[in-house]
């Protein structure tokens, strides 16, 4: 009596260390996709702000009045193209002349040489050479714009290098996920493997396969909702634990992108754990009694 009660106490330990190590196997692999999911929100969210934050000036004549300034960047405000406008006047032009030159230049002139510049940010997704060239040519035809000046090189590098760095996070995505998915999936189907003969137990005394099915897979679905919670805990720390080593990445967080891919952990985590399941269950379900052995 003893070395039975024994043996069972031994045989619900060995089943809670396979819980726990399924659970533990699935938070990792998720927390791997969830830390994947975060570079690539906060890689889009960089290469916006780069992008935005490459200038255009608009140079303008020199007999451009106040009052017609402040109507063209009214007008540019509107611009489906524009991020954002910032007016150099003359004056304010010169002083961060002479403090780049460490010297005022005005002394050795009769006059202010620096036209009243507007210098705009534009929007992301116009920041591309095709865009720009037609915003160039629709800047051009103002009657106050005198030049329109900007690095045609630094745009096609930043676009260059942005295109490229995102092909090599979207093949190190896929890779992941398949990854991600076959491990999940073995980790499944060793847990299930464990008790095979439970299985068969429940079989030869008549379960219906839906009813041998059915616990096996809410548990397994219950087990992915654990690890996925336990993956965003630590997704979290993580996250807060980069921005306060760099306090700049603070301004390219999203909340709502944030817990969008929260929300898709935790669906990826119960449905794939589920599914996993189910196919490892009906594996033993339909395989001969002399095959549980050699499995």
């Amino acid at each position: 009596m003893t070395t039975e009660v024994s043996n069972e106490n031994f045989g619900q330990r060995r089943l809670r260390a396979s819980y726990v190590t399924s659970i533990i196997s699935i938070m990792l692999v998720l927390y791997m996709l969830g830390l994947l999911g975060l570079i690539i929100l906060h890689g889009k969210k960089l290469s916006d702000y780069v992008r935005e934050n490459i200038r255009i000036s608009l140079l303008l004549k020199d007999d451009s009045s106040e009052e017609q300034i402040a109507a063209y960047r009214i007008k540019l405000r509107k611009a489906p193209y524009v991020h954002s406008t910032e007016y150099i006047s003359r004056e304010q032009a010169a002083k961060e002349l002479s403090n780049d030159l460490g010297e005022d230049f005005l002394k050795f002139l009769d006059f202010n040489p620096l036209p009243p510049t507007i210098d705009l940010q534009l929007k992301a997704e116009y920041t591309n050479t095709d865009s720009i060239a037609k915003i160039e040519k629709h800047l051009n035809s103002s009657s106050l714009v005198k030049e329109v000046v900007y690095q045609k090189s630094l745009i096609d590098v930043v676009n260059d290098n942005i295109s490229k760095i995102s092909m090599v996070i979207l093949g190190f995505s896929l890779l992941l996920i398949v990854i991600a998915v076959v491990l999940i999936n073995n980790t499944i189907k060793l847990s299930i493997y464990a008790r095979r003969f439970l299985i068969r137990s429940m079989q030869l005394v008549g379960a219906t396969e839906g009813f041998i099915r059915r616990p096996f897979i809410l548990r397994s679905m219950l087990h992915g909702l654990i690890a996925a919670l336990l993956s965003i805990g630590l997704l979290a720390g993580t996250l807060w634990f980069a921005t306060q080593r760099i306090p700049e990445l603070a301004q390219l967080q999203d909340i709502r992108a944030f817990m969008m891919m929260y929300a898709l952990l935790i669906i990826i985590g119960v449905l794939l754990s589920g599914f996993s399941t189910f196919l490892a269950v009906r594996k033993f379900l339909h395989m001969k009694a002399d095959n549980l052995h050699m499995s």
